[in-house]
């Protein structure tokens, strides 16, 4: 029982919640422009794939870091030596080929087969991340924001055409994730006031951008509430991280960042349209935290 609550601990489960959620908002941009529901089985192999891609990901990045865990968190299950680093290798790789095929599985039931490229150039850029560019200041915070982007991107390739128009939405979450992947290297040994200002000009304008999109599509009321906690939510350990920048301070407005991806996806099913997803989705809000209580984030 300890192995496999390690294995699980290894994916992150609330983290894989919000990439969930991701798929969900991209799929209520493509509805947009589908009048017929989209087959269900390809909706639940895209929900698979993106759970499993994030999982084998982070499991992989603990794999790469076992030295560096070894001094900075030694609980964690490699560097405790609860799981094997060639059997977390293993598995990291296993849940990268799942996630691969789940989106090819989509791609074939609902004849769209963008989902499975958007998957591989997940898989890549989440390998590129955990092996070399996660220690670079710029280009580790955008690599993980472009994984964040393909993931949205998987969501709305359920329907190939809708790509064309809305790829370019894609960037949303990169400067978000940008964001949140800067302040974070913070969260051991503490931060800079500099980097916190600039994540919440970066939060600020994330915002902004979703309520422009609301706004221009006449959907401003329903997504009001949406956008209104999102802001709450990260902002407001944002703010105590500014006036104290410490590790534990960093590490809360970092998790509270990560969760609050779902709430940012529900307002972008509501600002879209599609208030029922935009419940579903929130609906997980719940969900994560409860699993961010048993299992860590970061």
């Amino acid at each position: 029982m300890k192995k496999i609550t390690g294995y699980l601990r290894l994916t992150r489960p609330a983290n894989i919640i919000t990439a969930v959620s991701d798929v969900l908002a991209g799929i209520a941009m493509a509805g947009t422009l589908v009048f017929s529901r989209f087959d269900i089985s390809a909706v639940i192999f895209l929900v698979l794939s993106t759970s499993f891609l994030y999982g084998g990901g982070v499991v992989l990045n603990d794999v790469f870091d076992t030295e560096l865990d070894k001094i900075e968190r030694p609980e964690r299950p490699i560097p405790s030596g609860l799981i094997k680093k060639s059997y977390a290798a293993l598995f990291g790789i296993m849940l990268l080929i799942a996630g691969i095929t789940s989106a090819a599985l989509s791609g074939i039931v609902s004849d769209f087969p963008a989902t499975l490229l958007i998957a591989l150039a997940i898989a890549i850029a989440a390998v590129l991340y955990d092996k070399w560019t996660k220690h670079h200041s710029f280009f580790g915070p955008l690599n993980m924001g472009i994984c964040r982007g393909l993931n949205l991107l998987l969501g709305i390739g359920i329907y190939t055409a809708a790509l064309q128009f809305y790829w370019y939405f894609a960037f949303v979450p990169v400067i978000y994730i940008f964001a949140i992947t800067m302040i974070s290297r913070g969260e051991v040994h503490g931060g800079k006031k500099t980097t916190m200002y600039i994540a919440a000009l970066l939060y600020a304008i994330v915002n902004a951008l979703i309520l422009l999109v609301a706004y221009r599509s006449e959907h401003f009321l329903q997504m009001l509430p949406f956008i209104t906690l999102f802001a709450i939510m990260i902002f407001t350990p944002l703010l105590k991280a500014i006036e104290k920048p410490e590790g534990p301070r960093i590490g809360k407005a970092v998790k509270s960042g990560v969760i609050s991806l779902i709430v940012m996806n529900a307002a972008w099913a509501a600002a879209f349209g599609n208030l029922r997803l935009a419940v579903v989705i929130i609906v997980l809000l719940p969900v994560s935290i409860l699993l961010s209580r048993l299992f860590a984030v970061t």
